[in-house]
């Protein structure tokens, strides 16, 4: 349930702030007083676009906040927690629109994608707006309508995973034979490339160690005087730093006989003394090691060449290379089994075909139980909006493809044209005077029907229980009198099971309201500014009486109202 909505710098309005309660909440006021900014605003705060043309003027932002009652609304609870946002009974959902352009979301005070605002402004509310009962004139919505009520959520998904799944491949199939051609073209270029890497084979990092390599051979006489130097100084010389250290730690070794403290440098003596041995050790090896071989000189310089060409043609490292070689292997090898991959892509797609069909033929299924029980609640809902002899079909149809057409799937051996929602073409059709055959619905209906029907399914679909919130934006167009009256029963019956929030001009609606809010414009300064306000009983009995009369209010007006109202 929606318990508050705060809406502050949104065009018309200055700063409001509403209470709703449950069952029927009417909101009425003269046209152009703000009605329908609320009901926009209610759209920006359920993830609808933001534009700054909304910021009232003199200000830098809008602020739309809702306050909703979410115990027991499992789905919702789970979508908070999925996205780590606090979990309590009550729901804030706050969006900020700035003049810099900036679109904040938050939940709880936690800020959040518009595209989380969406999702769980999906799962609250079902926001009808003034343009929406005209997508019942456009036939490709009808299915929409029909998959809601039979909530269809889990089978379409399932169905939508197989589809694209098809798509995929068929789009990797198509891509394939689109490259076949230029692969061909390019096969010897790409087996003279492969060659001339293969023939090298360079190893990675194997540039560094051979230039490493290099530059000791190159300096090996170098490098074997400074060696030989070392290891005569540490070791080999009369006077070597070992000897002359060693008789330093004797001396120490004689000197701790007298002061024990010195023992420690004795270790330290010893320490050095081992260091000095392990460098000998290691400088007698390297040099011994040092090889003046001015034959791998060149080979070394070779190598590098061929590497450096290599390197020059193919990326400018060693890893390029060897990337690039892995690259055109998998082109080259395409190429040559392109018969063995197109068959291997194409076996995937009949298989999908079928397996698509099945979740089709689920989908079929339970859309032709559905469209019995829509059929049968929306001929008795228009029976009660004062369409009493209407015949309401849906009608669901397939088209089979023929033997030409590729793009099909496959149910009970037989193939079907297909697209994101099934084989299934759904349309309503619509007789509302007897003896007269039901026509497409998006051909006969009167303004006037169209909203009658749309409140008809609504009425249906509310059944499922599927939202807690339902919001009206003049449902009732194109009708008044009676039946204006059985369209208001027909609300107050959908609000005993569910918050219905209504924009109406229309007093036998206005009259059976659980809570009756005024909507009005005046003048604030220099600036026009609207505001809302909860009426009490006598109030609303004004209200419906203006709504019956005009501004002019008379005492029979007032009468009337209150009969209507049944107010003693």
């Amino acid at each position: 349930m929606l318990k508050s909505l705060q809406i502050k710098d949104y065009a018309l309005i200055e700063n409001i702030e509403v209470s709703f309660a449950g069952g029927l909440n009417i909101i009425t006021g003269e046209t152009g007083a703000g009605k329908s900014i609320l009901i926009d605003a209610m759209g920006l705060l359920l993830g609808e676009r933001a534009s700054i043309e909304v910021v009232r003027k003199g200000a830098d932002k809008s602020i739309v906040e809702g306050i909703f009652d979410i115990r027991g609304n499992k789905k919702v609870k789970t979508l908070l927690s999925k996205n780590d946002i606090d979990l309590y009974d009550e729901l804030i959902i706050r969006r900020e629109v700035s003049l810099k352009g900036t679109n904040r979301c938050f939940l709880n005070d936690t800020p959040v994608t518009l595209n989380i605002i969406k999702e769980v402004g999906d799962l609250l509310v079902d926001l009808h707006g003034q343009h929406e009962h005209q997508s019942l004139l456009k036939a490709e919505t009808h299915i929409d309508f029909l998959d809601e009520f039979a909530q269809l959520e889990k089978e379409l998904e399932d169905y939508k995973t197989r589809y694209l799944k098809l798509q995929d491949i068929h789009k990797e199939l198509k891509e394939l034979r689109e490259k076949e051609n230029i692969l061909k073209e390019k096969k010897d270029l790409f087996a003279f490339q492969i060659k001339e890497i293969d023939t090298v084979s360079p190893q990675v990092n194997e540039d560094e160690i051979l230039e490493n390599e290099l530059r000791i051979l190159e300096n090996s006489e170098k490098v074997l005087t400074l060696t030989n130097q070392i290891y005569e100084a540490v070791y080999e010389d009369e006077n070597s730093v070992l000897d002359r250290i060693t008789s330093v730690k004797n001396i120490l070794y004689e000197l701790e006989k007298i002061d024990k403290s010195l023992s420690e440098k004795v270790n330290e003596a010893e320490s050095v003394i081992a260091i000095l041995n392990d460098l000998a050790l290691f400088i007698r090896g390297y040099k011994d090691n040092v090889d003046i071989d001015q034959e791998k000189v060149e080979e070394i310089r070779q190598r590098i060449g061929v590497i450096h060409l290599l390197k020059k043609k193919y990326g400018g490292s060693i890893t390029a290379i060897i990337e690039h070689r892995e690259k055109i292997g998998r082109e080259l090898e395409l190429a040559e089994n392109f018969s063995e991959k197109i068959s291997g892509l194409q076996k995937q797609i009949d298989d999908l075909k079928i397996n698509c069909g099945e979740a089709a033929k689920k989908l079929s299924q339970v859309r032709k139980s559905a469209a019995k029980k829509v059929k049968k609640d929306v001929e008795e809902a228009l029976k009660t909006l004062g369409i009493s002899d209407s015949i309401f079909d849906v009608r669901i149809e397939n088209e089979k493809v023929g033997t030409s057409d590729n793009n099909f799937i496959v149910v009970d051996k037989q193939k079907y044209k297909f697209d994101e929602k099934g084989i299934d073409r759904v349309e309503f059709f619509i007789s509302t005077n007897v003896g007269e055959d039901p026509k497409p619905l998006v051909k006969v209906a009167s303004g006037g029907e169209v909203s009658r029907i749309m409140l008809a399914l609504k009425s249906s679909l509310a059944k499922s229980d599927k939202l807690p919130i339902l919001i009206f934006d003049e449902i009732d167009t194109g009708v008044s009198g009676r039946i204006a009256q059985k369209v208001g029963q027909t609300l107050k019956l959908l609000a005993s099971l569910h918050q219905i929030i209504a924009i109406t001009h229309l007093p036998q609606i206005a009259g059976l309201s659980s809570n009756h809010f005024a909507v009005e414009k005046h003048k604030q300064g220099d600036r026009v500014v609207s505001s809302i306000k909860l009426l009490n009983d006598d109030e609303r009995v004004r209200e419906v009486a203006k709504l019956m009369s005009g501004e002019k209010l008379t005492e029979t007006a007032l009468e009337s109202a209150r009969e209507l109202m049944n107010i003693k």
